[in-house]
């Protein structure tokens, strides 16, 4: 496979929803090491971004990441990715190799118009992996934005390290309808995923990804 190293910088539009996960349920799911994050009793923040890189990114792909809590180690904060699916396999070499993440390839379809409905909300994208769908995001059109600037971290495990990597972006953000659709079959029921408290579109999207550093040991065995 061939990829860039880091940082990668990508270019397009995404959709982020914003939902409460249940702690217990997603603790197996992430390093012992990691404090989840409750932001209500038994509750931390989740959600799912899904994405389209186009013109001027150091790849183009489609990408979904499911985020499962957030979590604190150290006095650092950041996002645990329990998901990610991409459909270019040189972005699963990547993402394995450079920021320790599971990539998986997977089939991405996005549809609608102002004139043809996909959804009642006007717009839907579907990932599916083969024969199961993953899931689908009906959404409306973004009528209102504001250019937005803004950092974050995420959180990923080697074998021995925890790692943490930051990214930042610039985009026209908007909020929109959303409408999450996970079915049982889906590897991203296992997060329970509710109702979006809010959906977002980030349209002139600018993202950078910067290289993982070490931000501790891992003493007990894990594995996504």
């Amino acid at each position: 496979m061939v990829y860039s190293p880091a940082p990668w910088k990508l270019q397009g539009y995404a959709l982020q929803t914003l939902q409460l996960v249940d702690v217990a349920r997603v603790r197996p799911m992430i390093p012992s090491e990691l404090e989840i994050i409750s932001v209500f009793p038994g509750k931390t923040l989740g959600g799912v971004y899904i994405s389209s890189y186009g013109l001027g990114s150091v790849m183009e792909y489609n990408e979904l990441i499911a985020v499962s809590a957030i979590v604190h180690f150290s006095g650092k904060w950041g996002a645990w990715v329990s998901h990610i699916y991409v459909d270019n396999p040189n972005s699963v070499a990547g993402g394995r190799e450079i920021w320790h993440l599971p990539k998986e390839l997977a089939q991405f379809s996005w549809k609608g118009s102002d004139s043809v409905k996909a959804s009642t909300l006007g717009y839907r994208v579907t990932v599916r992996q083969g024969n199961c769908q993953l899931c689908s995001l009906n959404y409306s059109k973004q009528s209102l934005a504001v250019p937005l600037a803004l950092s974050g971290a995420v959180f990923s495990a080697d074998r021995a390290n925890l790692l943490l990597f930051k990214g930042e972006f610039t985009s026209q953000i908007g909020l929109i309808g959303g409408e999450l659709q996970v079915p049982q079959e889906s590897p991203l029921a296992a997060l329970n995923l509710g109702q979006p408290l809010l959906t977002a579109a980030c349209n002139n999207m600018r993202l950078t990804v910067r290289s993982p550093e070490i931000a501790g040991k891992k003493f007990a065995e894990f594995s996504y």
